[in-house]
């Protein structure tokens, strides 16, 4: 059976009234949307009610479905403990969803549970749900680190696996908007906030589910927002369905956004189905920008393709630029999938004969080695996107003075601990954030003195 609705609603606990004690009133539109939910809820009648949350266990590269029978929880962090849950999994379906995970090699499942009680990303909707309807059984999944697309594609598998049941489901996602729409709220103002409020709420207004992929990690970090990879596995379970969008509220008194909107599927339609689109856009345009890429990136492709896909470190190239050839020289290899960063490794000072050495190196380094990031697939290559970094010699400075983040690298060193952190990267845009970074990269304390270098760079693209 097919999903029979799904509701885009928000998570703030003062919006309880134990919680609020009076202070909800403020909200009391989204009140009255969430009211309205509930009642549409009650008259489906789900058998398993399925609800993503921000604020259940989340990983950089898995996502969490929770496991077991069941969870408890209640609202004791926000001074209510009077105010409980005791909910039942409908473990049949969950596992089924795992199930599929596994046999695409999909990161998801039930490991990794630190946490067993409810989080109030899902205590919000239950609460308002239970009021009007106390039957059905929870699945309740965490939020990842990866990519939008993944988390379109892990609404695709919990749209394949509700279609192999006889059961009864709606889809809740739960997600504020940004956090930083007025200065007076509890994280400030952002100009990215209303940004993406609009946005967003007008993708709920058209059911523009595929516009949901192209939001930009700047605009959301910089919006502070919660929900966002939330309404994209929403998305990804209507994947080829067509939809009819109710926005019901959308509200920012308090400095955060609150959105509710309902969906209801109308039918198959081929047109919607985003994520395919997308990425055949995505590596039109890839394909395009490597065509246009100087020889240092064209380089670090064919390594890391060569390596992926064979197993086989290529030999230096004969048609390449002989400053490739006769200079030694430091350089990264940075890749990107989707906009978020996939591997970056390199080298501060020349470890081969030659800068055309060092890509090849570097290359497969950062594609297979980064031990942050499992090795990339053959099937992701097509998805990536490349630079390269050659370093000019570091240059001992005296103080942060002497940095610019547009300019300048920096290494930070104390003893035999050193990070790096190199220039011009998104979101890092004060020498203090810079430098704290590499701090961290290089495991040293905010406290501990330090040595500092700066060096430039020559980026290729």
């Amino acid at each position: 059976m097919a999903i029979l609705a799904a509701f885009m609603v928000p998570h703030p606990p003062m919006i309880v009234p134990a919680v609020g004690r009076g202070g909800e009133s403020i909200i009391e539109e989204t009140t009255a949307a969430y009211n309205k939910v509930a009642d549409e809820i009650k008259e489906l009648r789900p058998d398993t009610i399925i609800i993503t949350s921000p604020h259940s266990i989340m990983y950089s590269d898995y996502f969490h479905i929770s496991p077991g029978s069941g969870a408890r929880g209640n609202f004791s962090r926000f001074g209510a403990p009077q105010v409980t849950f005791a909910e039942k999994y409908d473990t049949e379906l969950r596992d089924r969803i795992c199930e599929i995970a596994e046999a695409s090699d999909f990161p998801a499942g039930t490991l990794g549970e630190r946490d067993a009680s409810l989080d109030h990303g899902t205590m919000v909707p239950l609460w308002f749900i239970r009021q009007k309807y106390t039957e059905g059984k929870i699945i309740r999944i965490g939020l990842s680190g990866l990519s939008l697309s993944d988390h379109y594609r892990l609404g695709e598998m919990i749209q394949q696996a509700v279609s192999e049941f006889d059961r009864r489901v709606v889809f809740v996602a739960s997600g504020d908007l940004s956090h930083k729409l007025q200065e007076s709220g509890p994280y400030g103002f952002a100009p990215e906030g209303p940004v993406y409020d609009d946005k967003i709420m007008d993708v709920a207004k058209r059911a523009a589910f595929g516009e949901m992929l192209e939001f930009s990690e700047s605009l959301c970090d910089k919006a502070a927002e919660c929900g966002h990879r939330s309404f994209v596995i929403m998305a990804g379970a209507f994947d080829g369905v067509g939809i009819e969008p109710t926005v019901y509220s959308h509200q920012d008194v308090t400095g955060v956004g609150y959105g509710i909107a309902s969906f209801y599927p109308t039918g198959s339609d081929d047109s919607r189905k985003f994520r395919d689109n997308y990425l055949k856009q995505l590596e039109n345009r890839l394909q395009n920008n490597a065509e246009k890429s100087d020889a240092y990136v064209r380089l670090a492709r064919k390594s890391l393709e060569s390596y992926i896909l064979k197993g086989t470190v290529i030999d230096v190239p004969s048609d390449i630029p002989s400053e490739m050839l006769s200079r030694r020289a430091g350089a990264f290899v940075s890749i990107h999938k989707e906009g978020k960063l996939r591997g970056c490794i390199g080298t501060i000072l020349p470890t081969t004969e030659n800068i055309a050495e060092e890509i090849i190196q570097n290359a497969i380094s950062a594609s297979t080695k980064d031990p942050r990031f499992n090795a990339i697939q053959p099937e992701e290559l097509p998805l990536l996107e490349i630079n390269v970094d050659v370093l000019g010699d570091p240059e001992d400075i005296e103080s942060p003075d002497e940095l610019d983040v547009k300019r300048y690298g920096v290494i930070v060193s104390s003893g035999y601990r050193r990070g790096l952190l190199l220039p011009d990267l998104d979101g890092v845009d004060t020498v203090e954030e810079q430098i704290s970074i590499a701090r961290r990269k290089g495991g040293i304390g905010e406290d501990e003195p330090v040595k500092l270098q700066r060096f430039e760079v020559v980026r290729h693209i």
